[in-house]
């Protein structure tokens, strides 16, 4: 049997962790919260949310850093809080992420149709699905490595098509477009910063806040893919702490400004938006991205071209990333023995190859869009994810509640027996254990106004139903118990990877330096004459 390589370099994991936070939701997606709450409300959901997470970065990065074990948050949960919890955070992280997979992919037709509007047809959609799940096999079945390579150039396109978007909002808003219209803010006056939602007046424009806060916590993520693949960084102390410090930055840069600059180059009132979230949802195209609808409306003729290709690649990429970490959490909970035990199989690559199989699924549920339309299965399918992120997070910050516990209990000095100490800790954990839990509870509420929808019920409160079963289902056949303090181990596998990091005799190499040292190598091998 083998086990996963730690293969994973500096800039690698960068990549991933910038590529894996970046996805449909903040090129298209988003455009539903400014449809539904306006431009200020999106940025101010946007702004808050991204606090929140930072809140749970801040605690999985000191846990992670220190115990960059596989399986990741999932397994740290079991051991160091209950055996339950880490089964439901095996689960629910593995269905979250695999159900993301038909999401990316129907997106991914919902974008090509830009193109060519016959792809929504059911033959050519049915293609387009078979496509890209081949694709991502073959990405993922090969090895560790050529998938970190794989998805360093895709992330490397995303923070591409960020900056291009940023630049284009700057010069467009200053009059550098072909209808010279400097429209600057515009947007936040007319039609106005705040929409109306559901109801009239203020309780309406509460409810466009409402609207744009859920948007923000689907879109919002990027903690936990640093710790999924933190077993298989190179030098994992170093790196993945890299990694997560650059994180608030990116809440930062690629959701916070990504939400103001949405909001000046698109108003919640375009025919265009509208039609998209308050018609059928049985059709629709790239065109939902407000970035280009607002190229469309101001003449712009070959940027949407450019940019709707780089959504392309920004979509694939993050499918590729759902499909290898579904394919590690499942492996996760084969190890600790919540799932059968001949998923623990790695094949002489580092690939948990039966793990994959039963992945590989989850895509085909991308062809429900053959019969439904591309736009009403993705309302479909974030509305049930975002539950089982929401219980991602509040898992992570619970676990660092009594992991903070049992440092103090065991004498453990933070500060200084850690590769990274959090900081405004435990206030934070419990800061964000209650946002998100609130936010969990509430972010369906309109299933039961203004009267009873069964359908919109079960898709925002699945995630949370099966949390309770699988949670309650598990304590009680497993009789498992809660670990106290004074009983969590905090040493664990922590001598193995002092062992592993010290074989190193070479000082870690830096981002950058990584960097420039591929540009040399790749300008060498193509110097070199052919013998």
């Amino acid at each position: 049997m083998g086990h996963l390589h730690r293969r994973l370099n500096n800039r690698q994991i960068q990549l991933i962790a910038a590529g894996g936070s970046i996805g449909t939701a903040l090129f298209i997606s988003i455009g539903g919260g400014l449809a539904k709450g306006g431009p200020g409300s999106l940025l101010i959901a946007y702004a808050l949310y991204s606090l929140v997470l930072a809140l749970v970065n801040n605690s999985i990065a000191e846990m992670s850093t220190y115990m960059p074990i596989a399986g990741g948050f999932v397994r740290l949960a079991g051991y160091w809080v209950d055996d339950a919890l880490g089964f439901l955070a095996g689960w629910n992280f593995f269905l979250y992420e695999a159900l993301v997979i038909p999401f990316e992919i129907t997106a991914l037709t919902f974008v090509i149709s830009f193109w060519n509007a016959d792809v929504t047809n059911p033959g050519p959609t049915a293609g387009v699905c078979a496509a890209v799940i081949v694709c991502y096999g073959t990405l993922n079945i090969l090895a560790v490595k050529f998938y970190g390579e794989a998805e360093f150039w895709l992330s490397g396109g995303k923070l591409i098509l960020i900056f291009i978007l940023f630049s284009f909002t700057l010069v467009t808003m200053c009059g550098g477009n072909p209808k010279h219209d400097a429209y600057g803010f515009r947007h936040f006056s007319n039609p106005g910063s705040f929409a109306e939602y559901l109801s009239g007046g203020d309780k309406g424009r509460f409810e466009g806040f409402l609207a744009c806060l859920w948007s923000a916590a689907f879109t919002v993520v990027g903690p936990e893919y640093i710790s999924m693949v933190s077993a298989e960084a190179q030098r994992p102390s170093i790196f993945i702490k890299s990694a997560f410090k650059t994180v608030y930055y990116r809440f930062c840069i690629f959701f916070v400004i990504g939400a103001l600059t949405v909001g000046i180059v698109c108003a919640y009132n375009d025919p265009t938006l509208v039609k998209i979230y308050f018609g059928n949802g049985s059709t629709g195209s790239a065109a939902a991205s407000p970035y280009v609808i607002a190229m469309e409306s101001l003449g712009i003729k070959v940027l949407p071209h450019i940019v709707n290709f780089l959504i392309l690649t920004s979509i694939f990429s993050a499918g590729n990333t759902y499909t290898y970490c579904a394919t590690r959490a499942l492996y996760s909970l084969a190890l600790e023995g919540r799932a059968p035990r001949f998923l623990r199989y790695c094949n002489r690559r580092g690939v948990p190859i039966w793990c994959f199989c039963v992945v590989m699924c989850f895509p085909f549920l991308s062809f429900l869009q053959v019969a439904n339309g591309s736009a009403k299965v993705l309302s479909w399918l974030i509305s049930i994810v975002t539950g089982g992120g929401l219980i991602t997070f509040m898992i992570m910050s619970i676990t660092f509640i009594n992991y903070h516990k049992a440092c103090e209990v065991q004498g453990v000095d933070r500060k200084t027996e850690r590769p990274y100490c959090g900081y405004f800790q435990p206030y934070g954990a419990y800061i964000a254990l209650v946002v998100q839990g609130v936010i969990l509870l509430t972010y369906g509420y309109y299933a039961f106004r203004p009267k009873w929808d069964t359908e919109v019920f079960f898709q925002n409160y699945s995630m949370q139903i099966l949390a309770v079963i699988l949670f309650g289902g598990w304590k009680i056949v497993k009789r498992t118990r809660y670990i106290r303090p004074h009983e969590v181990d905090l040493v664990w596998e922590r001598p193995q990877i002092d062992a592993y990091e010290n074989s190193f005799s070479e000082p870690p190499v830096g981002f950058w330096t990584e960097m420039i040292q591929m540009v040399r190598l790749r300008r060498r091998e193509k110097s070199q004459p052919d013998v």
